[in-house]
């Protein structure tokens, strides 16, 4: 059986030996990088599983590393977790609203560390639950073997976590689901993520679909429009 490639892209050559050593020993096969440019071109050659990323970095820093990687399609799909010395919200929710798939600030607890990368990875490899037919509703088609979502003439790609929201709130068109709910569904119920994960995921949603067909409802959740 083939090894997980884990790709570590840190500036910081503590934090690079530390991270190796213990996800060598935990059986992952690992690459690393001390700088984005050069971590994007390694992501390229070798497509790895998962990425742990540094926000503060040379050259390129993680968000726009990040960013890269979404805009790409043959990358957008690599899960990628933040590992950065800024713990404030703000720089949580950037990163979530980057597409990053979770957030660790520094020190690094190894033990959690390994925790979230297998749990992001788990969720990575799950496909959502099998359905007889995509999700049709006033021309739009949610299609669940692609991740895109189809609009009149346009094919609209969405990161996988956006996907996982928009076809699980479809899935029960009319029905409230609260922000507890889809992060336990879409994230994980023994994974801390923070509420606004929803709200940000939710707002991207809307951006690239329009704002008529999930309905916000106050301090409760969020709803699918029904046909």
């Amino acid at each position: 059986m083939n090894k997980t490639v884990i790709l570590v892209v840190d500036d910081e050559q503590d934090i690079l030996d530390l991270v190796e050593y213990n996800l060598i020993k935990q059986g992952y096969e690992v690459l690393t990088s001390d700088n984005g440019r050069d971590g994007i071109q390694m992501a390229k050659t070798h497509r790895p599983g998962l990425i742990l990323l540094d926000i503060m970095m040379p050259r390129m820093d993680g968000h726009q590393v990040c960013q890269n990687l979404k805009q790409d399609p043959e990358l957008r799909d690599i899960p990628i977790i933040f590992l950065t010395a800024r713990s404030d919200e703000q720089s949580e929710v950037r990163g979530l609203e980057e597409g990053a798939d979770d957030y660790l600030s520094k020190p690094i607890s190894i033990a959690k560390l390994m925790s979230r990368i297998k749990a992001v990875l788990r969720r990575s490899r799950e496909p959502l639950e099998t359905q007889k037919n995509n999700i049709v509703f006033e021309g739009l088609i949610i299609d669940r073997d692609r991740y895109v979502v189809e609009k009149g003439s346009r094919e609209i790609k969405l990161p996988r976590k956006e996907f996982e929201v928009l076809y699980l709130l479809a899935s029960h068109a009319g029905k409230v689901l609260s922000r507890q709910v889809l992060l336990n569904e879409v994230w994980g119920a023994n994974i801390y993520v923070i509420d606004r994960t929803v709200d940000v995921h939710i707002r991207k949603i809307r951006e690239k679909l329009g704002d008529n067909l999930i309905e916000t409802v106050k301090g409760v959740g969020y709803r699918f429009r029904k046909p």
